[in-house]
């Protein structure tokens, strides 16, 4: 190999070398759009983000002005409370004594005596349904007993019409075979 080869060599593999770093270089300068484009988005994001935080920051104020407006309220209301209750009192007190009043008691006598014979009449009522449901859950036992006992019996019917049939078939089976024998 001549000195003129060994350069051109040389010249290949720097060629090829400075392939190499162009694509290297060329990656970067992608990777470095890609940052940038990343950045832009995260930066546009921060910018929405603490938008919403402001956001949130004057709800949350003016839900602290309308807590403080309602305690306000409920205060006032308190007060209103107390005022009612004092005329519940009085008022109580004047129907306790117009309750008191003869006419009164006497009409109330006379609707629980009313509501007493009616309530007892509906008891009978009540008393001879219970009886009439009791006999026929009582004849529903008994049946119930029956179809139980009957159901048994079929089943133990239909057990031995099982065995019968199986037993059959084994024998048409052996008789099938010796018919293929002869």
């Amino acid at each position: 190999m001549d000195r003129g080869d060994v350069c051109e060599q040389a010249a290949k593999d720097a060629k090829v070398r400075a392939g190499k770093a162009e694509e290297e270089v060329a990656e970067l300068v992608k990777k470095a759009q890609q940052l940038e484009v990343e950045l832009d988005k995260t930066q546009e994001e921060l910018l929405t983000t603490t938008e919403k935080l402001k956001e949130k920051e004057n709800s949350l104020s003016s839900a602290e002005l309308e807590v403080n407006a309602l305690n306000r309220r409920v205060q006032s209301l308190e007060g209103d409370l107390e005022t009612c209750e004092d005329k519940l009192l009085l008022a109580t007190n004047k129907l306790d004594k117009a309750a008191t009043a003869a006419d009164d008691s006497d009409r109330m006598r006379k609707v629980l005596e009313s509501r007493a014979q009616q309530d007892e009449e509906r008891m009978g009522k009540l008393e001879e349904e219970l009886k009439g449901a009791r006999n026929q859950a009582e004849d529903a036992d008994k049946k119930y007993d029956e179809v139980a006992k009957r159901l048994q019996q079929v089943e133990g019917e239909l057990e031995r019409a099982e065995e019968r049939a199986e037993v059959g078939e084994i024998k048409i089976v052996e008789l099938e075979e010796e018919l293929r024998v002869v």
